[in-house]
């Protein structure tokens, strides 16, 4: 484990803290489900969900902004290189904090983005947000990081609860209290992860719908969490497994895919 030095910092493999508060974090263990075909139209609104927070409400624009428009999107990665030196990041007035791979990640970004073509917009999914809801609740009451529920429930299981899921899903987490800007920069430049998840779920052709939930943790100050999906069915009216574990599905290998690791 190395401890947390300013920018950013690994918790156990499991958080990787960075940019712009010391408590920031994401997290990545290959969250993402091989594809599941389901006999189902997806169903999500286009527009943000009146019942969402203004925090969720404004990371689900940033995100749908970043893939309007990724050139666009990548100038406010580019106004951060000033206050890089080696592997030390410092804005104005700010306490120095160290990066692990500093200005390299931004630089990988940037040019990750500019070399993306504008993606349709996600749209929230109802079903999506109280699964992702469920994994704040529970990391709020236990303190603990990482994808794996208290009760050893994934992404596509809390999502089940609520509806059905189309094509494939995947998950990002991050910790802190970050502005919604911040925290879609974090996982864009994704500092410190060797295969970039975090960024590539957000730009991701294959994800059409985005559940998002943001809350209090006991340990970080605060958790979003952000569940993507090719499409989603949401089963919300009389559903009995609303708030109830669900039933942890079998592993499936899957070819060409890590396994899980936390």
């Amino acid at each position: 484990m190395r401890k947390a030095v300013g920018l950013l910092a690994s918790r156990a493999a499991v958080v990787a803290v960075f940019l712009f508060v010391v408590h920031t974090g994401i997290t990545d263990a290959s969250a993402q489900s091989p594809k599941k075909p389901v006999s189902i139209a997806a169903t999500a609104t286009t527009s943000t969900d009146p019942e969402l927070s203004s925090l969720e409400q404004e990371i689900f624009r940033e995100i749908n902004l970043a893939r309007a428009n990724p050139r666009e999107y990548a100038a406010h990665l580019e106004r951060l290189k000033p206050y890089f030196s080696g592997n030390t990041f410092q804005p104005p007035g700010k306490t120095p904090l160290v990066t692990n791979e500093g200005w390299s990640a931004v630089d990988e970004a940037i040019r990750f983005l500019r070399a993306l073509p504008a993606l349709p917009p996600l749209s929230v999914s109802r079903g999506m947000c109280l699964g992702a809801l469920e994994h704040v609740k529970d990391q709020k009451a236990s303190g603990l990081t990482g994808h794996k529920g208290s009760d050893n429930s994934f992404c596509e299981q809390r999502v089940m609860r609520f509806g059905a899921w189309q094509e494939s899903i995947g998950e990002n987490l991050i910790y802190g209290t970050d502005a919604a800007r911040e925290k879609v920069l974090t996982l864009l430049i994704d500092d410190g992860v060797a295969n970039r998840g975090h960024r590539k779920r957000i730009m991701s052709s294959e994800y059409k719908v985005v559940g998002v939930s943001c809350g209090d943790h006991a340990k970080l100050g605060g958790l979003c969490v952000l569940t993507f999906a090719g499409g989603f069915r949401d089963n919300l009216a009389g559903n009995p497994a609303i708030g109830k574990p669900a039933t942890p599905a079998p592993a499936k290998p899957s070819k060409g895919k890590a396994p899980r690791q936390f």
